[in-house]
């Protein structure tokens, strides 16, 4: 077996500590890599409280990780010793059902291995995640990491970043459609970034006046501050496709009236409490409230290349193991521009 040291709640709600645990060793098909960086996600904090119903402790958070090939198994052929390489929301799937066999594993009938927290489908141990120094992880769901990409910045890519891409892509997004962003956060801040390199004109919707110089400088147009009713009416009708990440309760009867006939509003962000929705917002004008989950492992591989393209990565703020409670706080108070990325360097230190 392989011995790592990770940080990992013990029981919901008690800090993050350093733990060593056990991964199995590299299978045939196994990439084994030592973890450069892991960032840090809502969802870590969702779930070493328990927030989602997870009851398996000790649990090591992270899902958006970056390393560096240290052993292969003898049947890789995709990846090489000392490749920088990526590893996102998940490591595992059925991989026969007919979303699998799409390359949507993010579907898959028979539900996907997360990459933290989960029954792995090999040894049946719990599956821990990225704030550690090491993970052992099948070929099939590893990523490529660009070439001269910033490894840091190019972390919350691997969740923040085809959590938004994904819808983007799917409703087809394209030159001189109008899209709608919905909160400036960790997500909110890749769809500016994205849509933007799509060719649509963006429009930040946030509720702080004091982003709109950083919502222009990520890629938008214009800026509403939604609490003002004159603004958002004079928006009514005019948007193509909304993408909507906040995860608190907020009306969004209020977003579906900014759509065109056919536009569509995706929900990313994941409020704890059922979203109340007007059915004449939707069936006037024959508009569309839906959802998105992240995205297979093609998909996330073809955003990986297209930020590459653009120039895109994550705005982040590099962090210590150490200072993990620290930055949940500062995540709570939306004090961070706009994703923590852990050093895992300082794990050693």
């Amino acid at each position: 077996m392989l011995t790592c040291t990770g940080y990992a709640a013990a029981e919901a709600a008690r800090p993050l500590a350093p733990w060593t645990f056990e991964r199995r060793d590299t299978l045939p098909t196994d990439v084994k890599l030592k973890i450069q960086f892991c960032g840090v996600c809502h969802s870590d904090l969702h779930s070493v409280r328990a927030e989602w119903g997870n009851d398996k402790f000790p649990l090591v958070p992270g899902h958006e990780i970056i390393g560096t090939v240290t052993e292969v198994g003898a049947e890789v052929s995709r990846f090489t010793v000392g490749q920088t390489v990526g590893v996102g929301c998940m490591v595992d799937s059925c991989r026969t059902c007919a979303s699998c066999r799409e390359g949507l594993e993010q579907y898959c009938e028979n539900r996907f291995t997360g990459t933290y927290g989960d029954a792995d489908r090999v040894d049946g141990r719990i599956t821990q995640g990225g704030y550690s120094d090491a993970i052992v992880v099948d070929q099939a769901f590893v990523l490529t990491i660009p070439e001269g990409m910033d490894p840091a910045g190019a972390a919350p890519l691997l969740c923040a970043g085809i959590t938004t891409y994904s819808p983007l892509k799917h409703w087809r997004v394209s030159e001189g459609q109008k899209v709608g962003v919905v909160g400036l956060g960790g997500l909110g801040h890749m769809a500016v970034k994205l849509a933007h390199a799509m060719g649509a004109e963006v429009t930040l919707f946030t509720t702080s006046a004091g982003k709109s110089d950083d919502a222009r400088r990520l890629g938008a147009s214009n800026v509403v501050i939604s609490k003002d009713e004159g603004a958002m009416q004079a928006c009514a009708g005019t948007l193509d496709l909304i993408i909507d990440t906040v995860s608190a309760g907020h009306d969004i009867n209020s977003y579906l009236a900014l759509l065109k006939r056919d536009g569509a509003l995706i929900q990313v962000g994941a409020p704890p409490e059922p979203l109340a929705t007007q059915v004449f917002s939707l069936i006037g004008k024959r508009r569309t409230f839906a959802g998105s989950l992240i995205g297979g492992i093609p998909e996330t591989q073809e955003m990986l290349e297209f930020c590459a393209e653009h120039g895109i990565v994550s705005d982040i703020e590099v962090i210590k193991i150490a200072d993990i409670e620290d930055a949940y706080a500062r995540m709570l108070r939306s004090d961070v521009k706009y994703r923590f990325v852990i050093d895992m360097a300082s794990l050693a230190a």
